[in-house]
C-alpha cells in the first residue's frame, strides 16, 4: 500500500481559515511521495494531512494538482554568482532571481565575488544588500569572503548574518578577490571555528595548475583537451587534502565547492570516516556533460574546475548515491558574450563559468531518471541537504513550521532548452537545444505565488534562519 502523509497537528480551524491548501496524489513528505494536503497560513506550513482530510473546507484558496504533477519543496541553491553591484551587466539580482523561480529554486545564497566590491567587509555586505533590496523574486542570503588581510572582518560579518565564508586556493579570475595560501586558509578556519561558521573552498592547487600549464606545448588554443590538461584532477586532490588537514587541526566546518574530480572521492570518504566536519557539492554540468562531447572552440562549456570524461561523470553519480558527495548546486556563473566567447574559441581567454540556475532541476532529473534514481533523492540533494548544511532550518521540506516554499513539477513532461527564452540575462548555455524531462509549472514563495513582475523575496541573515532542534 502507498504510504500516506502524517495526520495534521492540532485543530487547524480553531485559529482561523487557512490562506492556501494544496492537494495532490504525489506530495513529497518525509522523503516519500504520497497523497496529501498541505495547509498554509501567514507564509508557513501549518498542517500536512492525508488526502481527503478536507483542510481546504474554509481556506481562502485551494489548489488541486493535476494527475501528472507532484508537489515538492522549493530548491535551495547555495552557489550562485549574481555579480551585483559592480558587474550587473553579467547578471544582477532581478534576472538571477527570476531565473531561479522559473527553475523551482526558492532560495539562493550569493557568492562574495564577482561583485564590486566583493563581500569581504561589513561595508561591502551593506552595499550588496542595498543593491538587492526590493529587487529579488526569491529569498536571498549572502556568503562572506576570505582574502589575504581580512581576518579582522570575519567576526563582524558573522554578526551581520553571512552564511559562511568563501576562499580560493587558486586565482579566482578577478583581481579584487585574490587567493589565499594554505596557511592563510588555516588561520581563517580558526576564526570561523570560534564563530561557529563555515568555510567553503574553491579547491584547486595553484602550484599544480601552474606546473601543468607550463608543461603544455601550447598555452592557448581551441582544443578542449589542452584546457582539460591545464586543470588536472591532481590539482583538486592536493587542495582537498590541504582543506582536510586544516579542518582536522582547527575543528572548523569546511565545505568543498564544485567537485569535478571523482578520483578525489576516496580521500573525501576517508576524511569523513575520520570525523572531519567536511561536506562536498557537485554541479549539474559535471553530472550531465562530458569532455568527449565538447567541440573545439566551444567555450560555453568552459568552467573551473573543468568538465571531465564520461567515466568521471559516472563515478560522481556513484559518489552521490553513496553519500560521499552531499548535494548538488548550480555554480551559476554567467558573463556577457564578449567575455564568454573571448579569443574566438580560445579556452584560455574565455571566461570560465556556466549559466544553469533555471535549468538545474531538469538537467539533474533527466540524468537521474536515466540511471533509475528516484525524484525524491534528487530533491534531497538539491533542497534538503544544502538547506541543512548552511542552517536554513525553515527551508528544504514540506513539514509543519517550515516556510511554504513550494513547487508544482511535472516530472514526465519534456521540453527543449531554448537559451533565448531563459530568464538569465545572457542567452548563453552549453545546454541550448538539449531535450530535458521535467517542467516547473508553479512556484510559491512563503505561501504566495511567484509573480515575475512583483519581487517579494526576502534578504536572509543566518541568525534569523536558525531554529531549535536542528543540526548543521
Amino acid at each position: 500500500m502507498p504510504r500516506t502523509a502524517a495526520a495534521a497537528s492540532g485543530p487547524v480551524a480553531a485559529s482561523g481559515p487557512l490562506d492556501l491548501v494544496l492537494e495532490g496524489g504525489r506530495v513529497l513528505v518525509d522523503g516519500v511521495f504520497a497523497p496529501a494536503e498541505v495547509g498554509v497560513r501567514d507564509g508557513r506550513i501549518l498542517a500536512v494531512a492525508p488526502l481527503g482530510a478536507a483542510l481546504g473546507r474554509d481556506a481562502a484558496e485551494v489548489v488541486r494538482l493535476a494527475d501528472d504533477e507532484v508537489l515538492m519543496p522549493g530548491l535551495v541553491d547555495t552557489h550562485v554568482h549574481v555579480n551585483e553591484p559592480g558587474r550587473t551587466e553579467w547578471e544582477g539580482f532581478t534576472s538571477a532571481t527570476r531565473a531561479a523561480a522559473a527553475g523551482g529554486v526558492t532560495t539562493i545564497i550569493d557568492m562574495p565575488l564577482n561583485s564590486i566590491p566583493p563581500t569581504t567587509s561589513v561595508a561591502a555586505l551593506a552595499a550588496k544588500r542595498a543593491a538587492a533590496r526590493g529587487r529579488v523574486f526569491v529569498d536571498v542570503g549572502f556568503w562572506g569572503g576570505v582574502v589575504p588581510g581580512n581576518l579582522a572582518d570575519l567576526e563582524p560579518l558573522v554578526a551581520e548574518g553571512v552564511f559562511g565564508f568563501k576562499c580560493f586556493l587558486v586565482d579566482s579570475g578577478v583581481d579584487e578577490f585574490p587567493p589565499v595560501s594554505a596557511r592563510e586558509m588555516e588561520a581563517a578556519m580558526r576564526v570561523v571555528a570560534a564563530a561557529d561558521s563555515l568555510l567553503i573552498v574553491h579547491a584547486e592547487d595553484a602550484a599544480v595548475i601552474g606546473a601543468a600549464a607550463h608543461a603544455l606545448p601550447h598555452s592557448h588554443g581551441r582544443d578542449y583537451a589542452d584546457f582539460l590538461a591545464s586543470r588536472p584532477a591532481t590539482a583538486e586532490h592536493a587542495a582537498i587534502a590541504a582543506v582536510i588537514e586544516a579542518s582536522s587541526r582547527t575543528g572548523a566546518r569546511a565545505h568543498i565547492l564544485h567537485l569535478s574530480a571523482a578520483s578525489a572521492l576516496g580521500l573525501i570518504a576517508g576524511a569523513k570516516a575520520d570525523g572531519v566536519p567536511l561536506t562536498v557539492e557537485t554541479c549539474p554540468h559535471y553530472l550531465t556533460l562530458t569532455a568527449e562531447e565538447v567541440p573545439a572552440g566551444a567555450t560555453a562549456f568552459k568552467c573551473c574546475p573543468p568538465i571531465r570524461d564520461a567515466a568521471n561523470r559516472d563515478a560522481l553519480w556513484c559518489g552521490l548515491e553513496e553519500g560521499v558527495i552531499d548535494f548538488i548546486v548550480s555554480d551559476h556563473s554567467p558573463a556577457p558574450a564578449e567575455l564568454k566567447f573571448a579569443g574566438d574559441g580560445d579556452f584560455t581567454e574565455a571566461w570560465g563559468g556556466i549559466a544553469s540556475l533555471q535549468l538545474g532541476l531538469g538537467l539533474v532529473w533527466t540524468e537521474a531518471r536515466r540511471r533509475g534514481i528516484p525524484l525524491a533523492r534528487v530533491v534531497e540533494w538539491m533542497s534538503a541537504a544544502p538547506a541543512r548544511r548552511v542552517g536554513l532550518w525553515a527551508k528544504g521540506a514540506i513539514a509543519v513550521g517550515r516556510d511554504a516554499d513550494l513547487v508544482v513539477f511535472a516530472p514526465d513532461e519534456r521540453y527543449t532548452v531554448d537559451a533565448a527564452a531563459l530568464e538569465h540575462r545572457h542567452p548563453i548555455t552549453p545546454y541550448d537545444g538539449r531535450e530535458l524531462h521535467g517542467v516547473v509549472r508553479r512556484t510559491w514563495l512563503t505561501g504566495s505565488p511567484v509573480d515575475r513582475t512583483v519581487p517579494r523575496g526576502r534578504l536572509l541573515r543566518r541568525a534569523e534562519s536558525q531554529g531549535a532542534g536542528d543540526e548543521a
